[in-house]
């Protein structure tokens, strides 16, 4: 024990917890949705009401809960996981039978006035409740073949039901989560390494089955790779979105435009600007500057996530803590790749910073456990 820790025992434990929580955390989370409210600003033409207001509003929204998540003691969320990991089932399910439609996929729930997306609910569920798993689980079974297959079917099955929606993103984001949470546990590299080699035989049965009788994908499948591979092949058509974002990550070089200045965004060239694609207005008025700066956040974000997970001798909240960061990485990674590129464009919203309800009050959430572990670890 510290000689700070052993003086803040002498404080009321209220008093405590607000001293024990990572403030450096709080601020580095204010910082990147500000800049989020200022993209959503400058998207809208100036218009505080369209995006930015209602994004505000879900940070206090979120900020509230994040800090009443963090002050309960992380062994109670622990008893929590099974709970809400099969709420979160019964919701995926329930979107497939009354969910409701938007852009072509049915991914969301109205209740009364609440739009509510349960993948988002579910990415953090499954993070619970594998460190739940493993926090149980004996260090010697963890990578018996019996022990691996019970995690393996916890993902499976979520990833299942997302991809049915379809959101090819959010299931890549459930099983890399899943997969990262069973490794810091300590599951035996060769599983992965099984796993990648067959992930790599399978790209390469399929791209050598084009033009063949056994064929294993569509023709307009392989005509998505083909845009992916070169956006410039179809720029008015299916490689249209890709290349509207390169033009405008370019046109910012070093300092960008200006605020407010971005034309692509300006004039409409860009699409889902307000969400999946916000990076490169980002990018466009603020240049490298802006989106290393961002970047910059978000990796001190994560930093002081993996160094509270590092130092807590609590293993539940040791993983969920690794969890929960590492599927934030993902997150933003998916986004910018995707927007830069470098990834198949798959529909995932850049954390704190693209317009979304749901997603903003379960990120800040999801860190209000990552508070609860670091208030609340052994000392």
């Amino acid at each position: 024990m510290s000689y700070l820790d052993y003086n803040l025992k002498t404080v009321p434990t209220g008093w405590r917890k607000i001293l024990y929580v990572s403030w450096p955390l709080v601020f580095l989370l204010a910082a990147v949705s500000a800049i989020g409210f200022l993209m959503l600003y400058s998207v809208a033409g100036g218009d505080i009401e369209t995006w930015a207001d209602p994004q505000m509003k879900r940070f206090g929204a979120g900020m509230a809960a994040m800090f009443v998540i963090g002050f309960v003691p992380i062994r109670v969320w622990r008893n929590f996981a099974i709970p809400s990991y099969l709420i979160s089932i019964v919701l995926l399910v329930a979107v497939d039978m009354v969910g409701k439609i938007g852009m072509g996929a049915q991914r969301w729930i109205e209740l009364g006035p609440l739009r509510l997306q349960p993948s988002e609910l579910m990415k953090v569920a499954l993070v619970m409740l594998l460190a739940t798993y493993y926090d149980w689980l004996d260090l010697k079974k963890v990578s018996r073949p019996l022990w691996v297959i019970i995690p393996v079917i916890l993902i499976l099955a979520p990833t299942a039901l997302v991809l049915k929606q379809p959101d090819l993103g959010t299931a890549i984001l459930l099983l890399a989560g899943g997969g990262a949470v069973m490794f810091a546990a300590g599951v035996s590299f060769w599983y992965f390494g099984t796993v990648i080699a067959l992930v790599a035989a399978l790209v390469f049965a399929v791209m050598d089955s084009r033009g063949t009788d056994w064929q294993l994908i569509q023709d307009y499948q392989f005509k998505r790779i083909d845009i992916f591979l070169d956006p410039g092949a179809d720029p008015l058509g299916a490689g249209y979105n890709i290349s509207q974002a390169q033009i405008a990550l370019g046109s910012g070089g070093w300092g960008g435009k200006g605020f407010m200045q971005g034309t692509q965004s300006r004039l409409n060239f860009l699409p889902e600007k307000h969400t999946d694609f916000i990076f490169t207005t980002l990018a466009e008025e603020f240049g490298f500057v802006g989106g290393a700066s961002l970047l910059t956040l978000y990796g001190l974000i994560v930093g002081f996530c993996f160094a509270s997970a590092l130092s807590n001798k609590d293993r539940f909240a040791s993983l969920l803590t690794y969890g929960i960061a590492t599927t934030f990485f993902l997150f933003f990674a998916v986004n910018m790749g995707m927007v830069m590129g470098l990834m198949p464009v798959v529909g995932v919203p850049l954390p704190l910073v693209s317009y979304g309800g749901t997603a903003m009050i379960i990120i800040l959430s999801a860190f209000g456990l990552v508070q609860s572990a670091h208030i609340h670890r052994p000392r």
